[in-house]
Order: structure tokens, then C-alpha cells, then sequence
């Protein structure tokens, strides 16, 4: 009779789906990752800082014969990079010609190195170009945190007021380059 039973259970319809139905739930969650890792809602980190004054910070000079960065942002001659890096870095060193020739074109470059020593920037900049009118050295990430960098190398696009007006993340390449050059014009606007 036990046998009659169970046959009877599973010849009901209504019973007999819930068995696949975990399986069912897994394929669909299984889905659903898939298609949200192969179309990402955004692929660029926005920066909070846009549009935001750049911090004040006193920091030390990164060389002794390049004069320390001013990090009150107002007061300077027009739009400016301030390039984020280190001497340890090798996005940094691919980035250096880059770099270089942008200050060529006459672009103002300031630069501050992250948990880096005095020689080893010297070397860093002596080795593989220097492109920054001036230098300061970051010994505890303060700027990063001020200004919410995720690390290294980052470029922002400061304004003669001092606000920052552009962030990009890695090192610029020089397919990067009209972009940063149209950031750097948009800059001199006022906002």
C-alpha cells in the first residue's frame, strides 16, 4: 500500500515541479551574476571632490632643490595638474614621458609623492624625467585621504581658484592626453 502512496504523490502535478526548483533558483541566480558581471552599471570611480575646493596641507618639500607644493589651491596663475605618484610606483615611470611632454606644451604640473624619501625622488626624477614645477612629499597618504585618491599614479585638473575639477585614475597614457588638455581648458572657465 506504501507503494501506491507514493506513485500517487508523484503523479499529482501540482508536486512534482518542486523538485526542480532549486535548481531553477540556482540557474537564475547563476544568470543574474553572469550578465551583471558582463555589463557593469559604470566602470569610472567618480570622485566626491569634484567640484570641491582642494584641502589645505602643509606638507614637506619632496626635493631640496624643487620648491614644495602650494596645496591652498586659490590664488594661482590657471589651471594646473596635480599629479599623485611615487618613486616606487612602475605605472608611475610608464607615465613619465607623458608627463614630460605635457609640461613641454607648457602645462603646469605640480607633483606629490606618496610614503617616498627625498633620494629616492631625486633618483625617480633624475632617472626617468622631471615634468613638476614643484614637489612635496606625502609621508602618511594625508593628501590621499583629503582628497579621496586611491592610490597611485592619479592626476587631477585643479582651477585657479583651487577646485578640483577633474580626477583620473592610473597613469596618463598618451591616448589620455586630448582629454586632460580639453579638462585643462574647461577648467580655465569659472564654474
Amino acid at each position: 500500500m506504501s507503494n501506491t502512496a507514493t506513485q500517487g504523490a508523484a503523479d499529482k502535478p501540482g508536486i512534482a515541479w518542486l523538485i526542480w526548483l532549486p535548481l531553477a533558483i540556482f540557474v537564475l541566480l547563476g544568470a543574474l551574476v553572469a550578465w551583471g558581471l558582463a555589463n557593469p552599471g559604470s566602470t569610472e570611480v567618480e570622485s566626491r571632490m569634484i567640484g570641491r575646493p582642494l584641502p589645505a596641507l602643509d606638507l614637506p618639500a619632496g626635493t631640496d632643490d624643487l620648491p614644495t607644493v602650494v596645496l591652498t589651491g586659490a590664488g594661482s596663475d590657471g589651471p594646473r595638474l596635480l599629479n599623485v605618484w611615487a618613486s616606487w610606483c612602475v605605472p608611475c615611470i610608464v607615465e613619465a614621458p607623458v608627463l614630460d611632454a605635457l609640461a613641454q606644451q607648457g602645462v603646469a604640473i605640480d607633483g606629490v609623492a606618496i610614503r617616498d624619501k627625498q633620494e629616492d625622488i631625486a633618483a625617480f626624477l633624475a632617472r626617468h624625467g622631471n615634468p613638476y614645477r614643484a614637489v612635496a612629499r606625502d609621508d602618511v597618504s594625508a593628501l590621499q585621504l583629503a582628497i579621496g585618491s586611491s592610490g597611485v599614479p592619479e592626476t587631477f585638473v585643479i582651477d585657479a581658484q583651487g577646485i578640483i575639477r577633474y580626477q583620473h585614475i592610473g597613469p596618463i597614457m598618451e591616448r589620455d592626453v586630448p582629454q586632460i588638455m580639453a579638462q585643462l581648458r574647461a577648467a580655465e572657465a569659472p564654474l
